[in-house]
């Protein structure tokens, strides 16, 4: 019975020390690879890759990798052969993730088709192209809630654009009518709009393009994707 309880007490000691040196050696990587590449350039995480020897480096919502000596920055996809798994792939839409219940819906456009059952926001420029031809897609769902949220990034006109349709009697008619019909919006902009609160919403989720899609559970898809798509991702989310 003592002998089994000190193979015990061996082994999680060995497992202990090995999570400990693989501690330090990941802080070591992130030490020495910060020197290397400045401190403008902020490491938020170093971690081991499932390769030996290689390291995961996450820079912003960017992952990369190192070797132990941080003599190298490789870019590219890890892919385990066996399953053909992206191990890169899965990462990126992890750090890319958001939670849907942070997104406050008073601060977009709405608009529902059928049920509405289906949701998704929208981040999305007036002056955006690619964010016309993808409301232009859009209109082929049903049973969907589209949240739209105004973010002019675009231009100085894509501010005043935003303000007036936020300001229209009818917002959500007024965004469709300009980015479908090409009616532009007029009138009043100087109510109270949640443009500033949208702003800062994008950088938190570093959004620097439109249109970006958030799904309900947190995946985004960035650009104009297609409509194809976009009913294969609710349909997994079934």
């Amino acid at each position: 019975m003592n002998k089994l309880f000190s193979a015990i007490a061996v082994s999680f000691l060995l497992t202990f020390l090995a999570g400990t040196v693989n501690a330090q050696s990941e802080q070591q990587v992130r030490t020495e690879l910060q020197k290397k590449i400045g401190a403008n350039t902020k490491i938020k995480s170093v971690s081991a890759s499932p390769i030996p020897g290689i390291y995961e480096v996450l820079i912003g919502n960017e992952v990369i990798y190192t070797d132990a000596n941080s003599k190298y920055l490789i870019q590219g996809e890890i892919i385990e052969i066996a399953t053909g798994k992206n191990i890169t792939e899965q990462k990126q839409a992890d750090l890319n993730r958001i939670k849907w219940s942070d997104l406050n819906t008073a601060n977009a456009l709405k608009a529902v088709r059928g049920n509405g059952s289906r949701q998704i926001a929208v981040f999305s420029d007036p002056n955006c192209g690619y964010c016309k031809r993808l409301e232009k897609s859009l209109q082929q769902l049903d049973n969907v809630t589209i949240y739209t949220y105004l973010i002019p990034i675009l231009s100085p006109d894509s501010a005043q654009k935003s303000k007036q349709i936020w300001c229209s009697t009818d917002p959500q008619k007024a965004y469709i009518d300009w980015m479908i019909n090409g009616v532009a919006p007029s009138g009043r902009s100087d109510c109270a709009t949640p443009l500033d609160k949208n702003m800062a919403l994008a950088k938190t989720y570093g959004i620097t393009g439109t249109p970006t899609i958030f799904f309900t559970d947190g995946s985004r898809f960035p650009g104009a994707v297609q409509i194809t798509d976009i009913e294969k991702k609710f349909n997994s989310l079934k």
